[in-house]
């Protein structure tokens, strides 16, 4: 008699990845059904990117380049900054309507509800820097990059986007609810306009200039612009990675550590 043969076992990192593709699609899913959540994070940028070029465009004096070339980067990283709320609403909503509840009694990768919503983020990040850029060219941005800037560039954002996305997702965790998680991610908003991307800080008073020089916003704002227009950068490029790379391993750490401490996973 022929002997049933036992499937295969699967290596936990297939398994893991595939709950991880489950959990990314599903995040991706709520994105396309929610009109807020679209226009947070894809009209609200061009929305910024017109108004900061026709409304306050004539009256701000950057001292070199015009100003659409020099608010794309700033806009870009105010966007990201935007977005965090979504992120952090999303992660709040799910454990305050049980769905966590439903994944601890599925054998299942324990962090893949975070990967879902980094994941998710990112990519809606991605979409809205790639629009914003494609919106200043119609309306007078004209980079100097070399293709070896545009890749640096790009990723420097993705750095950037990637460590936003984990500490949205943390904050999410923390928040008591979707209400606190969108006033927690408000937090990420408020420094990229204390930051070089909407005006130079040589313009600013001198204790509102020594914040915006030393805090960890504007060496990405600086890095992309001078990237993408040829502007200095400086030490631009070489702070963004020391300020980011490290928030994002620690976050990363400390998010998961939280999130398996606190649901049992």
């Amino acid at each position: 008699m022929n002997q049933a043969v036992a499937p295969k076992a699967r290596p936990e990192f297939v398994l893991a990845a595939g709950d991880c593709v489950v959990l990314i699609r599903r995040s991706l899913r709520h994105l396309t059904r929610n009109v807020d959540e679209v226009i947070q994070s894809v009209v609200l940028p061009i929305m910024l990117l017109l108004l900061f070029r026709y409304l306050f465009g004539g009256a701000i004096q950057t001292g070199g380049p015009s100003y659409v070339n020099y608010v794309i980067a700033g806009v870009i990283v105010v966007s990201i900054a935007f977005s965090a709320s979504a992120t952090a609403v999303g992660v709040a909503n799910d454990l305050q309507n049980g769905i966590v509840e439903r994944f601890r009694t599925m054998p299942m990768f324990s962090s893949a509800m975070l990967v879902g919503h980094v994941v998710s983020a990112v990519l809606r990040n991605v979409l809205a820097v790639t629009l914003v850029v494609l919106v200043g060219l119609l309306v007078g941005f004209r980079p100097s990059a070399s293709l070896g800037d545009w890749l640096v560039a790009c990723g420097l954002l993705l750095l950037f986007i990637t460590a936003i996305s984990w500490l949205a997702t943390l904050l999410g965790l923390l928040a008591g609810g979707v209400e606190a998680a969108s006033g927690y991610a408000m937090i990420l908003v408020f420094f990229p306009y204390a930051s070089s991307a909407l005006v130079p800080s040589e313009s600013m008073p001198s204790v509102l200039r020594a914040f915006v020089e030393n805090q960890p916003f504007t060496p990405i704002v600086n890095a992309v612009r001078g990237l993408l227009i040829g502007t200095p950068t400086g030490n631009s490029v070489m702070l963004s990675v020391v300020w980011w790379l490290p928030v994002l391993a620690l976050t990363v750490v400390f998010t998961v550590r939280y999130f398996r401490r606190h649901t049992g996973k």
